[in-house]
């Protein structure tokens, strides 16, 4: 199947707005949901272990961590299906677990994601594990268990057989090779020959320092480190990086070969086409990562959406930039993408406003980059000076504040039938463009408590006509260490009484 590579006829292009603006790209993001993906090769657990590192052990130089968290994740091959499956597209797994309870584990978690999942069981493997061991978002080991050899040849045929069975529905097939021994020399042939076969576009991310060996792939999208193992080029120039591309063309007869190279963006090479380097766009980077899987898992499902390959490059740079900005493997949803590409009303809110998992995901990572996070509540419903003053006290008190706002049906029933005097739209519009403010999201219940429990906030204000043991959710906070700020209100301004006095003013 011919690759869509665009027809942009300039030499260089460093920025995504000399291809397509932000708007155009959110097209293709609305119609992931088309995009069938097939991944095959090597799935893993991860885990991650956090705690406090704060002083070393007697016995040797070495930190000693004190552990408060604990979870795991899909890693590898897997948390590429993942990303395709939370960026909404379709995505389908081929891959090899252990006969064990961290195999069991991973199906579990495969089972809950939305991925169509076809493992094979070895007896004879051990399940993928890696676990990393945190404090703050400072990585202090990595522990890996896992077996390197080449499938058996027993267990290579039940892989392609899945494989098979599940290429008939796909239209993007993604090879994630890491080099743990799925993408023996027998399944990497013999995938590559089926996907050719039936014309399908297949995207390799490559581990092995022969890329010949992906010979019949459409795209290859190594790293910098790995082409210059393989080309023996320093791709840390432009023009080096784009000779490089060439190059890995020029061996394995590919369409294309997406460079990708961290904080430099990325370089698109393809056969009689200018090179195309995108810069980074990244905002802040917490951890890198997963942040290559997510950008192939974005390559390929845009692709799948029917984008050019150019524009799919675009989407997978500005995907792979969300990634990096959250610790530990993370995935990418629609909606942040759509986010980063200032669609419809998050640019009048600057992307403030969002749903709760999102905001129990953003708090989440601030916490974990160490930043204290701040949490105040209300309805809102006609911003005044002393609302002013508490959040700019509160914001003073932390590095990042959300907002909760009752939502209309919730304010209706603690106000009554005449409240609230706006919508729950303009009151977050307007929240929202208040500075003190970095976060917004709406509550349905009576009281906070449950997203309060959610967002685990360090500080939690509230008005000082409250006394903590009457503010909702305060004994929470202070379970895990938080404190809770009561500001002076500032005296003649409240909304019910601006309310009252409209009220004496229209009779």
């Amino acid at each position: 199947m011919g690759l869509p590579v665009g027809n942009h006829g300039t030499d260089k292009m460093d920025s995504a707005a000399a291809l397509v603006g932000d708007a155009e790209l959110a097209h293709w993001v609305r119609r992931f949901a088309d995009a069938r993906v097939l991944v095959l090769g090597d799935v893993m657990l991860d885990r991650y272990v956090s705690g406090s590192a704060s002083r070393l052990s007697p016995e040797a130089p070495i930190p000693v961590l004190r552990p408060t968290a604990r979870r795991a994740t899909l890693g590898g091959a897997a948390n590429v299906a993942l990303n395709i499956a939370t960026l909404g597209g379709q995505a389908a797994l081929v891959g090899v677990i252990g006969d064990d309870a961290e195999g069991a584990e991973l199906t579990s978690l495969l089972g809950s994601s939305g991925i169509v999942s076809h493992l094979v069981v070895a007896p004879s493997r051990q399940t993928t594990v890696k676990t990393r061991f945190m404090s703050g978002t400072h990585q202090l080991l990595r522990l890996d268990e896992e077996s390197t050899a080449q499938l058996d040849a027993a267990t290579g045929d039940l892989v392609l057989a899945a494989f098979a069975d599940a290429l008939a529905v796909a239209d993007i097939v993604v090879l994630s090779d890491y080099a743990k021994g799925v993408l023996s020399d027998a399944v990497l042939s013999g995938a590559l020959e089926r996907a050719k076969a039936l014309g399908k576009i297949l995207i390799a991310d490559p581990k092995r320092l022969d890329f010949a060996a992906y010979r019949g792939a459409t795209v290859l999208t190594p790293n910098e480190h790995e082409v210059r193992q393989a080309t023996q080029i320093d791709a840390a120039e432009d023009g080096e990086a784009a000779r490089a591309g060439q190059c890995v063309m020029e061996r394995t007869g590919c369409q294309a070969v997406v460079v990708t190279r961290s904080a430099r963006g990325l370089t698109l090479v393809r056969h009689d086409a200018p090179v195309l380097h995108l810069s980074t766009r990244a905002r802040e980077v917490a951890d890198v990562s997963g942040a290559g899987d997510t950008l192939v898992a974005a390559l390929a499902i845009a692709l799948g959406a029917g984008a050019a390959l150019p524009e799919a490059a675009m989407l997978a740079n500005v995907t792979a930039g969300i990634s990096v900005g959250k610790p530990g493997t993370a995935t990418v949803s629609q909606e942040e993408l759509l986010g980063v590409l200032h669609l419809e009303d998050l640019i009048a809110t600057d992307r403030k406003i969002v749903e709760r998992a999102e905001a129990t995901q953003r708090s989440a990572a601030w916490r974990a980059q160490g930043r204290r996070v701040g949490f105040a509540n209300g309805c809102f419903d006609l911003i005044h000076p002393g609302h002013v003053r508490l959040l700019r006290e509160a914001r003073a008190r932390c590095d990042r504040l959300i907002v909760a706002l009752n939502t209309d049906a919730s304010v209706q029933r603690l106000k009554g039938p005449t409240r609230p005097l706006q919508n729950e739209t303009a009151r977050a519009t307007v929240m929202a463009s208040l500075a003190p403010v970095d976060l917004v999201v709406l509550f349905d219940e009576d009281t906070p408590l449950e997203l309060i429990n959610a967002l685990r906030p360090d500080v939690l204000v509230k008005g000082a006509d409250y006394s903590i043991d009457q503010v909702v959710g305060a004994d929470l906070v202070q379970s895990w260490g938080g404190q809770v700020l009561l500001v002076e209100l500032q005296a003649g301004h409240s909304t019910t009484g601006t309310i009252r006095r409209m009220a004496k003013e229209l009779q």
